[in-house]
């Protein structure tokens, strides 16, 4: 097992007794080579999940155990370094991601500068060479961010990710900022890298049919707490919770003919506020199943097949 999350929290302290519970007592495995699809509205803390995981922000509470390491609560200068070639991310937004002061050779050649101690041939040796895996060229290395369009900007991220040829990548909705078209060469490549360098990914996304055809496992989230997981197709295929069923009937048809005709279950009301989240199933208000236990106990997680698990009373 590659990765081992127990019990893991993130609250983030606003002051007046208010607290933010963005991540909520998340336990679960990665195994060596897998892709991990982690799915949920906007809100449900996928984001800060996979940035406690590699250090970006403090963990409040749980453990991160990385190979049979236990990984610090709180990173220091030497943690970042001793990890980076353990563990990278791929951000949502390719612009904001990149110092726009810095050339694209400059970017990608940082994390060799901060850890290896190459001459300036062989920094740029393997700056080309990333770029030509992620499908960019050399002619590229002097251009500025702002000279890139979004695919190309993205390109540039997955190839600083990976220069430092990590085991575990932690892909924070690398295409929800892209054009439709662009997305699936960024899946694509990512798909290819993954194979080529036995990569282990968490996918955070939107996009449920991206997720589908690029995960093993599917883990989805609702307000900062696992709700269901397993393997991708018996969660699409056989969803239990409520809410993933909810996030799956939401999917639109490709065909506008069937999308047209089919029968709309969208699910009522809006996430609550994290700062206050309910008593009990946090999914009750808004789930059209509920029972009364629902609203003051929490469910377990059940085995309801092999390796697939959900946190509902209703199994």
């Amino acid at each position: 097992m590659l990765l081992q999350i127990k019990n893991l929290k993130k609250y983030f302290d606003l002051g007046d007794g208010r607290i933010v519970h963005a991540v909520d007592d998340i336990s679960l495995t990665i195994a060596e080579n897998e892709v991990l699809g982690l799915v949920g509205e906007s809100g449900s803390g996928k984001s800060t999940f996979g940035k406690t995981i590699v250090g970006l922000l403090d963990k409040t509470a749980g453990e991160v155990i990385y190979q049979g390491e236990s990984l610090p609560h709180n990173y220091r200068a030497a943690d970042f370094k001793r990890c980076r070639g353990k563990m990278q991310m791929i951000f949502q937004d390719p612009f904001t991601a990149l110092n726009p002061r810095l050339t694209v050779g400059e970017i990608i050649a940082e994390p060799l500068r901060l850890s290896d101690n190459l001459s300036a041939r062989e920094e740029k040796q393997r700056v080309v060479f990333w770029l030509e895996k992620v499908g960019l060229s050399q002619d590229h290395l002097g251009r500025y961010p702002h000279e890139f369009s979004g695919g190309q900007r993205q390109r540039v991220g997955i190839a600083r990710a990976l220069i430092m040829e990590p085991e575990l990548v932690i892909c924070d909705e690398p295409i929800s900022a892209l054009d439709v078209s662009v997305q699936a060469q960024i899946i694509n490549l990512l798909i290819e890298l993954k194979k080529s360098m036995s990569l282990t990914m968490v996918f955070i996304a939107h996009d449920l049919t991206m997720v589908r055809f690029i995960s093993d496992r599917v883990a989805v989230m609702y307000l900062g707490s696992l709700v269901e997981e397993g393997p991708a197709a018996q969660v699409f295929d056989k969803p239990l919770h409520p809410y993933t069923k909810a996030l799956i009937a939401s999917k639109p048809e490709p065909d506008p003919r069937i999308e047209q005709k089919r029968q709309h279950h969208l699910i009522k009301g809006d996430i609550p506020s994290p700062i206050n989240p309910p008593a009990g199933c946090r999914f009750a208000g808004r789930c059209s199943q509920v029972i009364q236990r629902c609203h003051h106990e929490n469910p377990d997680r059940i085995k309801a097949a092999p390796g697939h698990y959900v946190n509902c009373h209703l199994y």
